[in-house]
């Protein structure tokens, strides 16, 4: 394990939250797909990914959750002092406290805001805290984006090795497949 299990997990979450805004780049192979363009699409990643707290179930609250990820992009795409000045600005909007806090089967971890705050403050809160825990480890380059030419979702590297390039939409088998595709054809 690189980092506490609750800062793998925010770390994660955070990724797969950026990752469902349709891509930047033309040719993505996700072109304009947003996989958060309803209440419904935020309330299964919702419980996909565990959230609990509040929840307002309405369009600001989709709205504030998706204005959320292009700066959770900037976070895990910019330099170390963007970084930081992200980070801390996130915590300090959400005048963050952080405390130890155990439930629902997890064992001791940090919230720091409060259970009745905003989904999209708490999304924002927890990302950033598991940031803290990447900067202050050194270990920024565990922050990447998908080495697929047609993908630009930000991944997580958690191996040990620091070995993963590609994120988990399957890009690091079509990229196996092309591979293995020209090795046939230059035999052939």
């Amino acid at each position: 394990m690189v980092f506490a299990h609750d800062t793998e997990v925010s770390l994660t979450t955070a990724a797969a939250l950026v990752n469902t805004a349709p891509p930047a780049a033309p040719g993505h192979r996700r072109e304009g797909v947003d996989q958060l363009a309803t209440t419904g699409d935020l309330d299964a990643f919702v419980e996909e990914w565990d959230y609990t707290g509040s929840r307002t179930h309405d369009a600001a609250e989709l709205d504030a959750v998706r204005a959320l990820r292009p700066q959770l992009r900037r976070l895990w795409t910019g330099d170390e002092e963007e970084q930081v000045t992200g980070v801390n600005d996130l915590l300090a909007r959400a005048r963050a406290l952080p405390q130890l806090v155990r439930h629902d089967g997890w064992d001791w971890h940090l919230h720091a805001t409060t259970p009745d705050a905003p989904l999209a403050e708490r999304m924002a809160v927890e990302a950033a805290m598991a940031l803290v825990d990447v900067l202050r480890s050194g270990e920024r380059s565990r922050l990447r984006t998908c080495a697929a030419e047609d993908c630009d979702d930000v991944l997580v590297d958690l191996s040990r090795n620091r070995s993963k390039r590609f994120c988990d939409g399957g890009c690091g088998n079509r990229a196996a497949a092309a591979a293995y595709r020209a090795r046939v054809a230059d035999r052939g």
